[in-house]
Parts: structure tokens; C-alpha cells; sequence
């Protein structure tokens, strides 16, 4: 590992928001809007800036005591594909903990709950076009929600697939480009890396998330 000199700054993402000096709605969705904000970079003057304003989500691998990740398999339509993914969902409850999403999300997709939480990986999925941002958990000690307390699944959701593979052949397929799903994508490859680690980057769940909407300042 090479040596960091004392006046190299750390490689590491920082929040540090311009002015935005007007924003206005283009169009305002069922889940996210469309907004426009016009942006003073300083020297560079005044640019106008579309995106997404999205309510974030939550994402979580699963790992039963074989060291088996749970996947899901589900139609998405903008690409017209069934996906294998993680259990994941939206932050659309404001104030709501996003532990307590992760596992709202992990008990109706997947009828599990389960007895150890942690922070595997957070990432923004689109920065450059939507402000979503998106929490992965680790989940483990998993048990099966009864069958009278089963969430009804509707749409996409009454069609899921479920399926255990071995963390290292979910691995596989992902570098083979067999799976295309960003929370599976980066959540299969933090919990090998992690794994390999002996879990040291795991992280508390009530972690700061600075990136969380209503976290970044306007």
C-alpha cells in the first residue's frame, strides 16, 4: 500500500454544494420529479442543471449460515428485463430510519426478517442526473416471517423469484455481466471485498448518510 504524503488530500467524496440561485419544477412525478435548478459555479458562471429529485432508497444482501446471498428475480420495465436483485426499496416515509425501511423492504419481498444489521455500502446511483442516493445493508441470522404476518405482494412484486446462490458464484456472474441491477451489482461485490476483510468495514447502522435527501443542504 503506498504511502499518503502529508499534503495529498484523501481521496474521499465531500459534500460541498454551489448556490443555486432558482429552481423551478419541470414535471412532477408519482415517485420522483423532474426539477431544474440553475447553478452559480463562480468563475464559471450560472448553468442550468435537470434532474431527478428522488426520495433515495435502501438495499440489502442477505446472507444465510451457508454464505448464500438471497437474490430476487423481477420484471423492470424501462429495460424490459427480468433482473436478479437485492431486496430494496424506497425511503418514502419521511423521518423513517433507514435501517427500519431495509428491513420493512427485506419482510415483503422476501418473508425474512433478520437479527444482525450493518452499513455494508452506500453510493449514489446517477449522480449526474438524479440526486438518488442509496444505502446497502448486511443482514444475517435470518428467519422466515410466518406465513399468517406475510406481506401480499401486487404488480411486478406478485411475480418475484427467489433464489440463494453462493456469495462467490454471485461474484462470478456479475463480472461475467450476467447481473445488471446497481444495488445487487455493488452490494455483491462490497460483501465479497468486506468478507475478505473479515467484515472490518462494516458500519453501524445509524451512521451518519450526508447524502440522504434531506441531509444535503439546498
Amino acid at each position: 500500500m503506498t504511502a499518503r504524503r502529508p499534503d495529498e488530500e484523501r481521496v474521499e467524496d465531500r459534500v460541498a454544494p454551489r448556490q443555486v440561485v432558482r429552481r423551478t419544477a419541470v414535471h412532477e412525478g408519482r415517485i420522483f420529479d423532474l426539477v431544474q435548478d440553475d447553478v452559480d459555479l463562480g468563475d464559471a458562471g450560472v448553468v442550468a442543471r435537470e434532474y431527478l429529485d428522488h426520495p433515495g432508497a435502501v438495499a440489502v444482501v442477505v446472507l444465510d449460515e451457508h454464505d448464500r446471498v438471497l437474490l430476487l428475480r423481477q420484471y423492470r420495465h424501462p429495460v424490459r428485463a427480468e433482473m436478479w436483485e437485492i431486496p430494496a426499496g424506497l425511503l418514502d416515509v419521511v423521518g423513517e430510519p433507514a435501517v427500519e425501511a431495509a428491513a420493512r423492504e427485506l419482510a415483503e419481498e422476501a418473508d425474512l426478517t433478520a437479527g444482525r444489521w450493518d452499513v455494508l455500502v452506500d453510493f449514489a446511483t446517477t449522480p449526474g442526473a438524479s440526486n438518488e442516493a442509496l444505502r446497502v445493508f448486511l443482514a444475517r441470522d435470518v428467519r422466515e416471517v410466518p406465513h399468517a404476518d406475510r406481506h401480499t405482494r401486487t404488480g411486478e412484486e406478485s411475480e418475484i423469484v427467489t433464489r440463494w446462490v453462493p456469495l462467490d458464484e454471485a461474484v462470478e456472474r456479475t463480472l461475467a455481466g450476467g447481473l445488471h441491477n446497481p444495488s445487487a451489482v455493488v452490494g455483491i461485490l462490497a460483501a465479497a471485498a468486506s468478507r475478505a476483510d473479515g467484515w472490518a468495514s462494516l458500519r453501524d447502522v445509524d451512521v451518519p448518510w450526508p447524502y440522504r435527501r434531506g441531509e444535503l443542504p439546498d
